[in-house]
């Protein structure tokens, strides 16, 4: 019995992303910063944040931001969740690698589903701007995901 679903299922990333935006404190200027730099091509899109990220991005650069609970109220599990849905396409996450967070499980389980389900994380500026400025970014994406039905099966069987 393998442990590992296997990843034979197509899914396509819409045109129209839905970008979660997410920072730890000590990152939260420096996402804000990212973001106005690409607040034309943010705005093309489906955003979704925690906590007082989402709401200082939605106040101070004017972008719809659907905001969730702070992370660690339960935010990353409401990120990770829409990840699960495949209702996610793309992860930016500014995390600090200088302060430890009380909710590291939590963080570490998020950036696992992303990795599970193939979704494309970007953790700092540098990458964030790579990810953002892909040719894919504003066209339909065909990818693998885990055929999660067949694993269940696999397992239950």
């Amino acid at each position: 019995m393998s442990h590992r679903p296997p990843r034979n299922v197509t899914r396509t990333l819409p045109a129209r992303k839905r970008i979660a935006l997410v920072a730890h404190d000590g990152k939260k200027e420096e996402l804000l910063e990212w973001a106005a730099r690409w607040e034309a091509t943010l705005a093309e899109h489906a955003l979704i944040g925690t906590g007082t990220t989402a709401e200082r991005i939605s106040r101070q650069l004017g972008l719809e931001v659907e905001g969730l609970m702070s992370g660690p109220l339960g935010g990353d599990q409401q990120i990770g969740a829409r990840i699960a849905e495949q209702r996610l396409d793309l992860l930016i996450f500014f995390w600090d690698p200088f302060a430890p967070q009380p909710h590291d499980p939590d963080v570490k389980a998020l950036l696992r589903l992303a990795a599970l389900w193939n979704v494309p994380v970007a953790c700092n500026a540098a990458s964030a701007d790579f990810m953002i400025s892909s040719p894919w970014l504003d066209r339909d994406y065909e990818m693998t995901v885990p055929d999660a039905g067949a694993w269940v099966s696999s397992r239950t069987a």
